[in-house]
């Protein structure tokens, strides 16, 4: 576990209201190749689900992720970040688990949460892994996942219930400690999370590192200082840090690179 900083604080659940901003930090490091984006279609169960899809212009099987939104629906936001992936090489798929809702109120957005049944969500994480799987521009074996918030939570579910995932990376997402569940778990895995946050308080989080290591996870715990909940999000306006952010994003792409591309 990394801890940039030790001055944690726990709190009660912290919303930040957000304004849905396309802004993002695609430039980190990088060289940036041309991109295709497309709304796709595909079964889900039952369902015909649809999801936003960024692939490379480039040739050759490529690493691919799929991307999971936060509680505010598939935003602009998120599909900036899928197609920021896209320019680094990466197929990304932005799945869409409340099946095209989007808000920015924060009660709306626990309604969408309390109404989603976890077996629906996991199905839909599968689908998606399938339908990457089908694509001849995938590379079958370095499929992983990221989300943030509430998305977070289900990239963790992602490393729970796809057994092949080959990384998972969990933006202040929610965890579990319990080594039995935890064992499940066949990738890396890496968590990011302000000191400072109130939802998923960083004692939470370093039960899940103690409880990873003892079943022998590859995890990586980084804790960011000064910033609480959803502090990578540029509509957070009340906690967004552009550098405490950019420093995220580099680790972020580091160990993708490192987990996906090698």
């Amino acid at each position: 576990m990394r801890y940039l900083n030790r001055s944690f604080l726990l709190s009660t659940l912290l919303i930040p209201v957000l304004t849905f901003a396309g802004s993002s930090d695609s430039s980190i490091g990088k060289k940036e190749y041309k991109i295709k984006t497309m709304t796709v279609k595909y079964l889900s169960g039952n369902d015909t689900v649809s999801a936003y899809l960024a692939v490379p212009d480039v040739k050759g099987k490529l690493p691919a992720l799929i991307v999971i939104h936060e509680w505010w629906g598939l935003t602009p936001w998120m599909k900036t970040n899928t197609e920021n992936f896209a320019k680094r090489g990466y197929v990304a798929l932005a799945i869409d688990l409340f099946r095209g809702k989007v808000t920015n109120d924060p009660n709306e957005a626990m309604q969408l949460v309390k109404s989603l049944p976890k077996e629906r969500a996991i199905t839909d994480l599968k689908s998606a892994y399938d339908y990457l799987l089908k694509m001849p521009g995938v590379d079958t074996k370095r499929i992983g996942s990221i989300g943030w918030c509430f998305g977070g939570g289900y990239s963790f579910q992602a490393a729970l219930n796809l057994p092949k995932l080959k990384t998972c990376v969990v933006n202040y997402g929610s965890l579990s400690s319990d080594e039995n569940v935890i064992k499940n778990i066949h990738c890396p895995v890496q968590c990011n999370f302000g000191d400072e946050d109130k939802a998923i308080p960083p004692s939470e989080v370093k039960a899940f590192d103690a409880a990873a290591k003892k079943v022998g996870l590859d995890v990586t715990v980084n804790f960011f200082p000064g910033v609480g909940h959803a502090f990578m999000n540029p509509g957070n306006k009340g906690g967004y840090k552009k550098e405490i952010a950019d420093d995220a994003w580099k680790d972020i792409y580091a160990f993708l690179d490192k987990t996906l591309k090698k």
